[in-house]
């Protein structure tokens, strides 16, 4: 799949967020990267990331503790496309990777967004 074609996959996963969460996402950058860098892939043997969230989740912001810096959520395209099988399976684990990564920026950790199925 071209990397254009990904990239609109997720900014159509973001434009089907409820209204309420898209309306909440501030100082966020939702990019797409080919494939997480090396010492990210190393952190985390035996793991296939699709998708990482960095940044200060709002649960933990308040005006006293502002970050000035913008949260980032990278997707992993080549990741998700090799445990996929064609577009309407990765369309599909795009819209879930965007949802789990969003999930973490609200605050959520990894047992809180597979609680609420993210």
């Amino acid at each position: 799949m071209t990397s254009e074609r990904f990239t609109e996959l997720v900014e159509q996963a973001v434009a089907a967020l409820p209204q309420f969460f898209r309306a909440k996402l501030e100082n966020v950058a939702i990019i797409v990267e080919d494939l997480p860098p090396p010492d990210l892939a190393d952190e985390h043997p035996g793991q296939l990331l699709l998708g990482l969230y960095q940044g200060v989740p709002r649960s933990q912001r308040s005006v006293w503790n502002a970050y000035p810096y913008p949260d980032v959520i990278s997707i992993y395209q080549r990741n998700i496309e090799a445990i996929c099988q064609g577009e309407q399976q990765i369309m599909e684990q795009v819209r879930q990777t965007v949802m789990h990564e969003i999930g973490h920026y609200f605050g959520f950790d990894e047992a809180g967004v597979r609680r609420i199925g993210l």
